[in-house]
């Protein structure tokens, strides 16, 4: 795993765990929101990528929503096989609501810990 890799997951996992229990008291939205910010900070890691994609794939199904689950599906295989030559879109948040070739805004909070996990200072 690489260094980047390791110091995100942390960040991942806790946005992950936020998005379970947001989904265990009925919030979905706010669920939905946790697995989008989960997406966002791992995206620059394979298996983070893939990870977040996979939980949103269950998210779909769990709701079953066909839209879900086809534009997960789509991902996941796209995270595998295009995340390690870095053509991914910046900042882009997963979900099957958004082209998953549109990057976006970095949430501040977010871009940080991204930057510290990849050892860049803020500017």
């Amino acid at each position: 795993m690489s260094a980047f890799a390791t110091r995100i997951r942390p960040h991942v996992t806790e946005e992950l765990r936020r998005a379970a229990a947001a989904e265990a008291e009925g919030d979905l939205p706010r669920a939905f929101a946790h697995l989008e910010r989960a997406h966002v900070l791992g995206q620059a890691s394979t298996r983070e990528h893939v990870r977040v994609h996979l939980r949103m794939l269950g998210w779909g199904l769990r709701r079953r929503g066909p839209r879900e689950v086809l534009g997960q599906l789509f991902r996941i295989f796209g995270a595998g096989t295009m995340t390690a030559f870095g053509l991914v879109p910046t900042g882009n948040t997963g979900g099957a609501n958004i082209s998953p070739f549109q990057p976006l805004p970095l949430p501040a909070e977010l871009e940080a810990l991204i930057r510290a996990a990849a050892g860049q200072e803020m500017p």
